[in-house]
């Protein structure tokens, strides 16, 4: 028995190592073999191989010193044999340029952190612009297909299609994963700060930070937000996304209550605001102003903005908030910041207006299953006094909600209604 249970151990010892350095550095593995070879699928393929051979030798010969250096060691064997069964020298020679531009891009400072470079490698111009943030947050930052969907409001099988068929039409098209120039940048901008911000707002949805792997994903978007805005500082839409990051993470203390459970913004104290942040986003939203070309992430972290001025000051400031939706909605065509917008209509003009304007939201396919539409619809059902159908309304948004304390707010707030 002794021996089973040393054997299980040292088994329970591998996985959980494997799947550590797996949720930590995924990103950077991949973007460290897809730099030197091109193929993101084959990068996959290699590294998914050495975790599978670190399955097998670990539990017997123990976890290495390095285990971010034992795998890339074997991927890069895996590498190897695949390029030598493939016998292609344009691949080859791909290969050997590719690890020069690296070399020197590295050298030059270009660009400081190569998950960074993959990820701009990832909105090359040749590849669909629907599908690059996808990809990046698949292969850079390591989402299943399932995250994804979620944060592009689609099914998991869509989503996992479309990934399929944009790494096949790479492969097959021969499309360069190059270091780009700095020249080149901006033009790849859009794709990478919508990837960052999907990670973040995935692991957004963890306050408490209990769970590690959205835990580190918060951390690591907010880390590259940083890089973006440090290596583009004349951008002001990546200035704009670090203050609207930086407003949303200042509040991550308050959206729980002590016991755990839900508080929405317009009940946060904001005495557990982070202030120093806080005062970093405004920083971030002067410089980009000065600028003078708005644009989305700009306005969303307007908007972050409005709302704690609102609610540190008690200063009624609807119509600022509803014309700052008035011009995201133009720019993004978003049902979501239609949504918003319409509750910040309401605000402003009364519970029966907004809910005409989500009536005609409804059409939208996209909204059949998101949460947050049918919780605006039962606020203002109930804010109107249709009791019954804002008791169904409830009931669907606390069925499509993962999050338990977001299901008890939305229960509580059904069971608070009249009969």
């Amino acid at each position: 028995m002794a021996s089973t249970r040393s054997s299980d151990e040292r088994n329970l010892l591998a996985r959980n190592t494997a799947e550590a350095v797996a949720r930590q550095s995924y990103g950077k593995l991949v973007a460290f073999r897809a730099a030197r070879t091109r193929y993101v699928a084959a990068a996959e393929d290699a590294l998914s191989e050495a975790f599978a051979s670190a399955l097998a030798d670990w539990p017997n010969n123990g976890c290495p010193a390095n285990p971010e250096g034992w795998l890339l060691t074997v991927a890069r064997r895996k590498s190897i044999d695949m390029f030598r069964r493939r016998s292609h020298e344009e691949t080859v020679d791909a290969w050997q340029a590719m690890s020069e531009s690296l070399q020197t891009a590295e050298s030059n400072g270009q660009i400081p952190d190569q998950r960074l470079l993959l990820m701009f490698a990832c909105a090359h111009p040749a590849i669909d612009a629907a599908i690059r943030s996808p990809l990046i947050l698949q292969v850079v930052l390591g989402l299943d297909a399932k995250a994804i969907a979620s944060a592009f409001l689609t099914s998991p099988a869509a989503m996992g299609k479309r990934l399929v068929r944009a790494k096949e039409k790479i492969k097959e098209a021969g499309i360069p994963f190059i270091i780009p120039e700095k020249e080149e940048l901006p033009g790849r901008l859009d794709g990478v700060l919508d990837a960052i911000y999907a990670a973040f707002a995935a692991g957004w949805t963890d306050p408490a930070g209990t769970d590690a792997r959205l835990r580190d994903l918060t951390e690591e978007s907010l880390f590259l937000a940083r890089l973006v805005a440090e290596l583009l500082p004349q951008e002001p839409e990546a200035l704009g996304l670090l203050a609207l990051m930086f407003h949303a993470e200042a509040r991550r203390r308050a959206r729980r209550s002590a016991e755990g459970e839900f508080v929405p913004l317009s009940e946060q104290d904001p005495g557990l605001w982070d202030s120093a942040m806080i005062r970093e986003a405004e920083a971030s939203l002067r410089q980009a102003s000065t600028m003078r070309v708005p644009g989305r992430y700009q306005l969303e972290g307007a908007l972050q903005s409005a709302h704690v001025h609102r609610i540190r000051t008690g200063h009624w400031n609807w119509q600022e908030v509803v014309r700052l939706y008035d011009a995201l909605l133009a720019i993004s065509d978003s049902p979501v910041v239609a949504i918003n917008r319409a509750l910040a209509i309401a605000e402003l003009d009364g519970a029966e207006t907004g809910l005409k304007i989500l009536q005609q939201l409804s059409a939208d396919p996209r909204l059949t299953e998101y949460q947050p539409y049918w919780a605006a619809r039962a606020e203002l059902l109930a804010k109107t006094g249709s009791y019954h159908e804002a008791k169904q309304a409830f009931a669907i948004a606390i069925g499509l909600e993962r999050d338990a304390a977001v299901r008890r707010f939305l229960q509580q707030r059904q069971s608070n209604l009249p009969s």
